[in-house]
């Protein structure tokens, strides 16, 4: 959003880790540690009447996260009180992110029903769509599911981000210089064949478990370019590492905290807060910067087009 001209008045987060990446990237922005079920806008003057509200959602239930241990009841709640937000901000624009089974699958009418129908009330129309990071920039398959709304008709001059990579970048492409780094003599052939996207990153429950990849299948295609997704490493291969997927695990790189922020587009002069897995959460629960700027500038030009 910044990288689209927006300025935040404020920034949410209930996580220490994160607000403190926030804080340390820029000192400036006015970042608050709580949950947003918890905040109200009636005490916060600035809020009111903002360009854009825009959240970036912990994500409903879906096929990637059918063995959690409960359900979305938690995640919706957040959804329905970011909706009702709406009520004392009044911003010009609405902008949400989460899984893309939040926009397509009949399980979660109802909450879209919900959310038409309360931005119907307060004035707003709105638009459900399913992008892919990968048509951004973004060096992964990664589908997300969004919703635009403004007031009045103005979301008949809201056009979705046009694709602007084709073909998308590689793994290969994206992390052969920092592969290379301390002098690993097989970085360019690694790199030769690291010629496809990368799965989804998924950053993994807060509540348990050491940093990875993702699940099974996430980890297998990483197997396939000869990557080691069951860890996340402190450093990339030096001189002397022998890469052989054909060892198995031991003879498979992995990814530094470093480079999974690059497969999701942060800017390379971002730091992230906290211990590698901390940090590598922070990485794979966040949206691609370069799709954050693409949905960005889409709404800012329907905003200036109506100044």
């Amino acid at each position: 959003m910044e990288q689209a001209g927006f300025d935040p008045v404020l920034l949410i987060d209930n996580l220490g880790v994160a607000c403190e990446t926030l804080r340390l990237n820029r000192p400036q922005w006015d970042v608050r540690e709580m949950d947003v079920l918890e905040f109200d806008q009636a005490d916060e003057k600035q809020v009111y009447d903002v360009d854009l509200l825009s959240a970036g959602l912990p994500r409903v239930k879906a096929t990637a996260t059918v063995n959690r241990t409960r359900g979305s009841d938690v995640e919706l709640r957040l959804l329905e009180a970011t909706i009702m937000l709406m009520h004392g901000v009044q911003p010009r624009a609405l902008l949400i992110e989460n899984v893309p089974d939040l926009v397509t699958k009949a399980d979660y009418a109802a909450i879209r029903e919900f959310v038409v129908d309360e931005l119907r009330h307060l004035g707003y129309r709105c638009r459900w769509f399913v992008i892919n990071a990968a048509d951004y920039g973004v060096p992964q398959d990664r589908r997300q599911g969004v919703l635009v709304a403004f007031k009045g008709d103005l979301i008949d001059s809201f056009q979705e981000p046009e694709r602007v990579w084709d073909p998308p970048v590689t793994v290969g492409t994206a992390l052969a210089e920092s592969m290379a780094a301390r002098g690993w003599t097989q970085a360019a052939q690694w790199a030769a064949q690291a010629d496809r996207i990368a799965p989804t990153l998924v950053g993994g429950s807060w509540e348990r478990g050491g940093a990875d990849l993702g699940p099974t299948g996430s980890k297998a295609a990483w197997a396939r370019m000869g990557v080691d997704g069951g860890t996340v490493a402190d450093d990339v291969p030096g001189p002397g590492f022998i890469w052989d997927p054909s060892l198995g695990r031991r003879g498979m790189m992995a990814l530094t905290v470093e480079q999974t922020a690059r497969l999701q587009g942060f800017p390379p002069d971002w730091q992230i807060a906290g211990r590698k897995t901390a940090r590598y959460r922070q990485v794979g629960h966040a949206s691609p910067p370069p799709v954050g700027r693409a949905l960005g500038n889409a709404i800012r030009a329907v905003l200036a087009a109506d100044s």
